[in-house]
Formats: C-alpha cells, sequence, structure tokens
C-alpha cells in the first residue's frame, strides 16, 4: 500500500502518523511546499508576542522524526496535478525545475488555506505581513521588534491575538475592522461588549477603528510607512498585517475533478471521502457539517483538522471511521478578555429559518468574595419550539471557555434549556459561584420559553 499526503501542517501530519500506527508496513509520504511539517500554526501569534523565544518550540515533530517511523517527508514540494485515471500526482520540485510523478494507492489531501489577500493598492509593498506559517512568524516577530506602530487589518480571530502580541511587544497599534463591529462572528451585541471591554482597558496602546476599510498602502523602498482607508484617515505605521481571513486551497482539486461543497471547500463524505475513488480530504481545504442545523459549514480550525486527518486515515487504510460534522467552538484571548462560543449564534439560527429564545447574563465566575473573581457575560440560544438548546457565547475576564465547553457537550448531547437547567456543576467557591452563570441563564431562557417571549 502507498499512501500519499498532500499536506503536512495538522490533518496531513496526523494522517501519516495514524496510518503508520494503523498499517506499518505501508509505504508514507508527505509533500508540502512548506518549509517545515507538524507544527503548531496556532501557536504563531504567541510566539510574536515573545511568550518563548525559540519558535522551534511550535514544532510537534520533525521530518528528521517521521524519517524514524518511515514516513518520508518531502519538503518544498508543490503537488500540480492529480491524474486520478493512472492514480499519480504530479510533483514540482521547488528548489529545483524538476517535476516528476508519484504514484498511489490511497491519496489524502490536506492542502489547507491561505490568507485572503483584500484588494488594496500597494498591498504588496515590503513590511505588509500575512501570518500562516513558521516563516511568516519569524518575519513579523523580527520587524515587530524593531518597530514602534503596527496596522492590523481585520478583527477576528487572529487580528485580536495579533492585537495583543503588538501591544505587548511595545508597538502602538491600530486595527481596521470593515465590519460594525469586531469579532463578527459573534452576536453583534456580544461583538459590541467585546470592543467595549477592551476599550475600558486602553490605556493609549492601541485603537480599535470599526466600519472602515484600508484602500491603499503608502511606501517607498524601503517598505509600508501608512495605510488611507475610505473614509479618509491616513495612519501612520511601520507594518501592516493582513488578517481578512483565509480561503481554502481547493484548485488542484477542482482540475482533478473534485467537486466542491456549498462553502468553496472540498465536498467530503463522513469517511472524508471526495466524489473520485481513492482520495480523501481533510483539514482546512474541506467543509464539514454542522451538528446543530445539518447545513454545510467551512471551520478552518486545527482542532477539527486533527480529528479529520485521523478520520482520513482511518478510512484510506481500510478501517471505519466516521466524522460526524463540527459545533463551531472556538476560543480565543486578548489582553486577559476571553472569547469564546459554540453552536449557532442566534443571527446564523435566524437565517437558518429558527424562532430563537435567548437570555444573557453577566455574574462573576467564582464567588464575588474570592480575590481573582472576574465577571463573565454569557449568551445562550435555544429554539422555541423545541426548546433545545442550539448554541451559547461567552465572554470575560473570568472563565467563560469552560462555560462553553460545559455547553458545547449540552448541544451535542441535544439537551433541552430544561434538561441542562438539571445539570449537576460543580460547586466551590474559588471555581464558581453557588449556581454556575451558566444555569442562571438557562433559568432565565426557561422563563421566557414559559412565559411564550
Amino acid at each position: 500500500m502507498k499512501i500519499v499526503i498532500v499536506g503536512g501542517v495538522a490533518a496531513g501530519a496526523k494522517a501519516a502518523a495514524k496510518s503508520r500506527r494503523l498499517l506499518p508496513d505501508a509505504e508514507i509520504d508527505i509533500y508540502t511546499q512548506d518549509t517545515h511539517v507538524s507544527y503548531s500554526a496556532c501557536g504563531l501569534p504567541y510566539y510574536i508576542e515573545g511568550n518563548f523565544e525559540d519558535y522551534k518550540t511550535l514544532l510537534v515533530r520533525t521530518p528528521e522524526e517521521f524519517a524514524l517511523s518511515g514516513i518520508n517527508v518531502h519538503l518544498r514540494h508543490k503537488i500540480t496535478k492529480i491524474i486520478p485515471k493512472t492514480k499519480q500526482i504530479l510533483v514540482e520540485n521547488l528548489e529545483t525545475p524538476e517535476c516528476f510523478l508519484v504514484r498511489y494507492d490511497k491519496l489524502i489531501l490536506a492542502t489547507g488555506a491561505r490568507p485572503f489577500i483584500p484588494n488594496i493598492k500597494h498591498v504588496a509593498l515590503n513590511n505588509v505581513f500575512t501570518l500562516r506559517t513558521i516563516e511568516d512568524g519569524i518575519a513579523i516577530r523580527e520587524k515587530v521588534e524593531s518597530s514602534k506602530n503596527a496596522v492590523i487589518i481585520g478583527g477576528g480571530y487572529i487580528g485580536i491575538e495579533l492585537l495583543e502580541a503588538c501591544v505587548k511587544q511595545g508597538l502602538y497599534t491600530t486595527l481596521i475592522e470593515r465590519n460594525p463591529t469586531i469579532m463578527p462572528m459573534f452576536d453583534s451585541d456580544i461583538s459590541e461588549l467585546i470592543k467595549n471591554q477592551l476599550m475600558s482597558i486602553n490605556d493609549g496602546k492601541f485603537e480599535i477603528i470599526t466600519s472602515d476599510s484600508v484602500t491603499e498602502m503608502v511606501g517607498d523602498n524601503s517598505g509600508v510607512t501608512s495605510v488611507k482607508t475610505a473614509s479618509g484617515k491616513e495612519i501612520e505605521t511601520n507594518l501592516v498585517i493582513l488578517c481578512a481571513g483565509v480561503v481554502p486551497n481547493v484548485e488542484v482539486a477542482i482540475d482533478a475533478g473534485i467537486s466542491l461543497g456549498e462553502t468553496g471547500a472540498i465536498k467530503v463524505t463522513p469517511k472524508m471521502e471526495t466524489n473520485i475513488s481513492d482520495i480523501y480530504a481533510c483539514g482546512d481545504c474541506v467543509e464539514e457539517i454542522h451538528l446543530i442545523s445539518n447545513t454545510p459549514v467551512w471551520v478552518p480550525l486545527g482542532s477539527n483538522a486533527n480529528k479529520e486527518g485521523r478520520c482520513a486515515a482511518m478510512n484510506a487504510c481500510g478501517f471505519e471511521d466516521e466524522f460526524p460534522g463540527v459545533l463551531a467552538s472556538a476560543v480565543t484571548r486578548c489582553m486577559k478578555l476571553t472569547m469564546s462560543m459554540t453552536g449557532l449564534t442566534e443571527t446564523q439560527a435566524k437565517k437558518l429559518g429558527y424562532e430563537t429564545v435567548s437570555a444573557t447574563v453577566t455574574k462573576y465566575d467564582k464567588v464575588g468574595y474570592m480575590p481573582d473573581a472576574n465577571n463573565i457575560t454569557l449568551k445562550l440560544v435555544a429554539d422555541k419550539k423545541t426548546k433545545r438548546l442550539i448554541g451559547g457565547q461567552g465572554i470575560g475576564a473570568g472563565d467563560a471557555d469552560k462555560r462553553i465547553n460545559t455547553l458545547a457537550t449540552a448541544l451535542i448531547a441535544k439537551l433541552t434549556v430544561d434538561e441542562f437547567y438539571n445539570n449537576d456543576l460543580t460547586y466551590s467557591p474559588p471555581f464558581s459561584p453557588t449556581i454556575d452563570p451558566l444555569l442562571n441563564a438557562a433559568q432565565i431562557l426557561i422563563s421566557k420559553l414559559e412565559s411564550g417571549s
């Protein structure tokens, strides 16, 4: 059996390792355009922030370590064509002009995603960065350490993580988001709270601009010196980081006749099969099914990628496994403010036709007399017809994320609000109030559902 894997960060590396455990005698090759394999891309903002000095801390497994288990890693090799009829791929060595064909019995695509580059004049100036690879992280950190000002374009997860990183490195940082709120994946009321809470702790080290967009980079031979926005602002800067989202790498798949889903990512079965026999796909290049709405979604997160890589390997190796879907659970932080969510937001649910009921509470995450007690705000969303919980969001300086993790389990179990309210959650003053804020929110939901409001 010859297993060829395209891409080797999260999903691809996991697929290779699992394949080796399942089939000790299989021939396994990873081809990647990258200069590294099997690393934590999610840790790059924290490397830039200075939480650790050596980027090699982010490396999970080196090519040499893969080789010890009989997995051949080919760095700086690009797959330019898939030929399903003959079960071959055309490979280009990016370090030489060499191109060659490679045979496969099973092909696993883990081609990932790449940063979206907005249509901005002079966007190719020096010191305009994106963050996706180890090299990106190294280059940004080097520039950050020699700069005074930074502009971040995009107020999603990566944007606000880099806001914290730049501020902690001593840069005056301006974050620009074209939507009316930062973190627009949350409901607007929660997003507004996020912005307000961040600004309440701002001591003149950063600025957040919403409902505006960068239209032009201004600079010279040495690089960008300022940005111009649609509203007429011009902001001086030593560097710009583009955090305007990502797009799936699907071009080689399209060329091979592999079908895409509604989201524009590769469509796969629960076994991670594509529409072409013996070709599987996993990670940031594939779409998933949302476990609440049963609709296609694209949620490019490392947690999903690892599980999908394992599932693809299981089935490629002749074993049975299924990846059921996602809740789109996510968490991040900025300036000690935690932001977490799972399931459907109220906005998403309404667009999908749900009649929603929601409850929002702000409470201490621990008993108030504890010295480390902090406020958290929780929003629970339920389906009015079935009384089933369908989503939730949590923010705050306290432990909001553990409440969202608890809620995620309830969503998987398809609990109603009443069933969830009877949950026997732990209590001790250093960890929670006597009635956990999650249950406070559930109690309000029950009252609303009973009153029909």
